[in-house]
């Protein structure tokens, strides 16, 4: 004779079946938590590089003369100044520069190869003048900048 105070067995094997049945999915998923990603784009503030910024590089100009170009007032002086870098006697002043910074130019004609006429952008630079070096039609792709405009 069992008094009111205790259980019959099967409603103590029933509570323990469905107690095991609330833990498991409890245990299940503390281990699928492994899955989890939590460095998924926009749930997260992105955390800020130490260091100093990144700097973009200007857009350039083109066509220019860099550093290093000579800008010859006349088609004469580009002469005398090639005729003086192979060796030979030149006589008279030559007036040429060397460009110091990279200047925006407009080509108003080629006289063949190493023979330009260009106008710089800027008048204080140079003004018009004659210059030999390469200066291709179209701007030269850079790495990177061709498959980025596509």
């Amino acid at each position: 004779m069992l008094d009111k105070q205790t259980m019959s067995l099967p409603k103590v094997v029933l509570i323990a079946a469905l107690t095991g049945f609330l833990v498991l999915p409890a245990g299940a998923w503390a281990q699928g938590s492994d899955n989890v990603i939590l460095d998924a784009p926009g749930l997260l503030p992105k955390k800020a590089r130490s260091g100093p910024p990144e700097v973009k590089a200007q857009a350039t100009v083109w066509p220019r003369l860099d550093p290093g170009a000579v800008l010859c007032h006349s088609a004469d002086d580009l002469r005398k100044l090639a005729a003086r870098r192979s060796g030979e006697t030149v006589n008279g002043p030559i007036d040429c520069q060397i460009v110091r910074a990279a200047t925006g130019i407009s080509i108003i004609r080629r006289d063949g190869p190493g023979m330009i006429e260009v106008q710089t952008t800027n008048p204080s630079a140079g003004g018009v003048g004659w210059t030999d070096a390469w200066l291709p039609s179209k701007e030269p792709t850079r790495r990177g900048q061709a498959s980025a405009a596509r």
